[in-house]
């Protein structure tokens, strides 16, 4: 039993506090034995007389209440219909109990109200919110294959209006405390200090003027909006989700009809629907895959990144990039940003200019005006120093090399760089296909040298791999773990080998992609495959924005460490020789008019890619998806097999948030679980002819003979 969750105090003699802190958690969630708890506070609270509030809050700073307990919900999963519908009413039912007490109800705010907190806050008759950045209200549920269902799609249509509830729970966004004062989600904001007094306020101020039972009576009826709105609503809003989603996540569209049926009931019948419409979506595939990718995101925010006793980290309080590009700019802001001062340097000047005016865009830029603030830049300013002159990176505490993706020119720069730094800094390189341990080769203390790999976009990449070399030691690999997280990323450990993870495995599905071109499978096909599969872009699309030839540069870093399986076309060279670099150039497999980013098709391309047809066969939809991510998968069971990662879910975690992979799928190896081994034996037997890439792995073999699964694998020893 969860003992002491809830906490009932009199805050005035007229005024209940009741406090949620779930022990041993860094957040609050609501488990069944929570709700029981909650139950049994309000059945108390209900009893005593002469209260004329109750306001609810949080014990934890930063958090009021995240949502509901996941790992119930998977527990659950196989649970019949009715047991479903069952559990969605318990909640409707308990949380309504705030809304139809003898007191004003106030939810008091600060930090992140998600799902099930969300729910619970607006079935209160008020809301105040801390005017803290962290703070923030939403349902995200739609993100889980889900809906809300403790009375959110019946409550919120009634307080915020019904268009601002579809908005909010089919996509799954957050508002911060500002936008949800604005959509009247929030009744009033207050310092984090000063939020208790505010709800206070709120009481008092509801006990004069009495508008909380108007509201409680209003938001009980039906949603007033006459027929032709609803229809061009519903028509509006079910053409967004339908563009959004591609018709591969069910959960939008289920909650827009959900949310347009119930309008005209009333808030009891509208709970009634919303209960009786969760079993279409709890425990569907879609359901059970988002919910492995919440828990590998989950896990990897909880991981050290090494196995053993807890290792006292390193301390970076500050960072030099070497490098103004791209990568480097991209690097430096993602720092400025949570607040890490950097230094960067370049051999440019020219280059060093523009990645200092750039780096101060970025970081300045505000997503709600579209455009810099100029305060916020002034403000970050300071955190920037360029220069031109090594001594400056001397006083750094972590130092990233990210240079062109040269193994001499790096050796160079990491060799001349580290005699400089403090006995106890950390250098690092971005390369993202070059081995950690050869460019180790010279250095004094390659101990304390990884790979932290950003991906670019560095803006919205979440993923870092923190590659360990032969001799990086444990305290450097836990120091960038602790790092990449710092600055607001997700990392993961890699141990050293051509491509590390993420590259590694994208090659064999781009190589492929190659090889279905010169087998004159038409261009529109290879990428309906990868799209209708669930990829953001095609494979030759994606050659377009990487560029042919950085594509071809690393192709060939792969080739030579993998040549029996990654096959050396001539139609890649060929394009570059003749021009065609994707989108820089205006051409590649496709063609681009000027400013524009989608491609059309070019017939000068196909006079090109004829000289090197070798077949021309045909082949279906579904066989030209299998030659695409089969060897993908295979790749990844010679990873687990050479134990690159210490954990099979990692596989997942670095090719959903590195690539893109499809999170309905759950994951690369989350996906061949859960068709089975056997299956996948199955697809691979008419393409067995296409030599080793396609040619089942032992691991492989031996899974499909034991029934075994690619997540019971064992970790890796650190």
């Amino acid at each position: 039993m969860v003992a002491g969750t809830i906490q009932v105090e009199m805050l005035e003699s007229d005024i209940a506090l009741l406090t949620l802190d779930l022990p041993d958690k860094s957040a609050n969630v609501l488990s069944v034995q929570v709700l029981d708890e909650l139950a049994a506070a309000l059945d108390e609270l209900e009893e005593q007389s002469g209260l004329a509030g109750l306001i609810v809050c949080s014990g934890k700073p930063g958090t009021f209440i995240a949502g509901a307990d996941l790992r119930e919900f998977a527990a659950s999963l196989d649970a019949p219909p009715e047991q479903i519908t069952a559990l969605c009413r318990r909640g409707q039912e308990l949380f309504s109990r705030l809304s139809k007490g003898p007191w004003v109800s106030v939810a008091a705010i600060d930090g992140v109200c998600l799902g099930g907190g969300a729910e619970l806050a607006c079935w209160c008759d008020r809301r105040v919110m801390s005017d803290a950045a962290r703070t923030q209200i939403g349902f995200p549920e739609v993100k889980l294959g889900l809906f809300p269902a403790w009375g959110g799609t019946a409550r919120a249509p009634r307080m915020i209006g019904l268009a601002n509830a579809i908005e909010l729970i089919t996509t799954g966004e957050s508002l911060g405390t500002r936008a949800a004062l604005a959509m009247g989600l929030a009744d009033d904001v207050a310092p984090p200090d000063q939020l208790m007094a505010a709800a206070v306020r709120l009481v008092r101020d509801e006990q004069q003027t009495r508008r909380y039972l108007r509201d409680r009576q209003s938001w009980q009826e039906p949603v007033a909006m006459d027929e032709t709105e609803l229809g061009f609503l519903g028509a509006t809003a079910s053409a967004a989700i339908r563009q959004q989603t591609k018709g591969q996540y069910p959960a939008p569209l289920i909650a827009l009809e959900l949310l347009l049926e119930a309008a005209g009931c009333d808030v009891w019948q509208a709970c009634q629907l919303e209960a009786g419409q969760m079993p279409k979506l709890f425990g569907s595939p879609i359901n059970r895959a988002l919910l492995n990718v919440f828990f590998l995101t989950d896990r990897i925010k909880k991981d050290r990144g090494v196995d053993g006793p807890p290792l006292a980290t390193r301390e970076i309080r500050s960072v030099g990039v070497i490098g103004a590009g791209i990568m480097g700019r991209g690097i430096a802001a993602a720092n400025i940003k949570r607040g890490v001062p950097v230094v960067v340097t370049d051999a440019s000047a020219d280059a060093l200019a523009a990645g200092a005016s750039e780096i101060l865009r970025e970081v300045s830029y505000r997503k709600e005006t579209g455009r810099a603030d100029v305060d916020r830049a002034v403000e970050l300013a300071p955190l920037l120093n360029t220069c031109r002159t090594d001594q400056e990176l001397a006083g750094c505490d972590l130092v990233v090399e990210a240079v062109v993706e040269n193994a001499d020119v790096k050796r160079k720069v990491l060799q001349r760089i580290e005699p400089l730094l403090r006995g106890e800094a950390v250098l690092a390189s971005n390369t993202s296909t070059i081995t950690i341990s050869s460019l180790a080769a010279g250095l004094q203390r390659p101990d304390q040298f990884c790979g932290i790999h950003f991906f670019n976009p560095v803006r919205q990449m979440q993923l870092v791999e923190v590659i360990r070399g032969r001799q990086t030691s444990d305290q450097t690999v836990a120091t960038a773990v602790a790092y990449a997280k710092r600055v607001g990323k997700l990392p993961i450990v890699v141990h050293d080998g051509p491509g590390f993870l993420v590259n590694r495995l994208l090659f064999p599905y781009m190589n492929e992609s190659l090889e279905l071109v010169c087998a004159g499978v038409p261009l529109e096909q290879i990428e309906k495959a990868a799209k209708g599969f669930g990829m953001p872009m095609g494979p030759l699309t994606l050659y377009d924005v990487v560029g042919l030839d950085t594509a071809f540069y690393a192709g060939r870093t792969m080739w030579e460490a993998f040549p029996d399986r990654i096959v050396a076309s001539p139609l890649l060279p060929a394009m570059v020789k003749a021009g065609r670099l994707g989108q820089k150039s205006g051409a590649g497999f496709f063609r681009y008019d000027p400013g524009q980013k989608q491609g059309r098709a070019d017939p000068d391309f196909q006079v090109l890619a004829d000289r090197y047809t070798r077949e021309r066969r045909e082949y279906s939809l579904e066989q030209i998806t299998m030659r695409l991510f089969l060897p993908m998968l295979l790749e990844a069971t010679r990873i687990l097999q050479e134990q690159i990662v210490r954990d099979a879910r990692d596989i997942d975690l670095g090719l959903i948030y590195g690539l893109g992979f499809p999170a309905f799928r759950g994951g690369l190896l989350f996906w061949a679980d859960t068709e089975g081994a056997e299956r996948i034996l199955e697809w691979l037997r008419p393409f067995e002819g296409l030599g080793t890439r396609l040619r089942p792995t032992e691991l492989l073999r031996e899974m499909a003979a034991s029934g075994g699964k690619f997540y019971q694998q064992t970790r890796r020893a650190s």
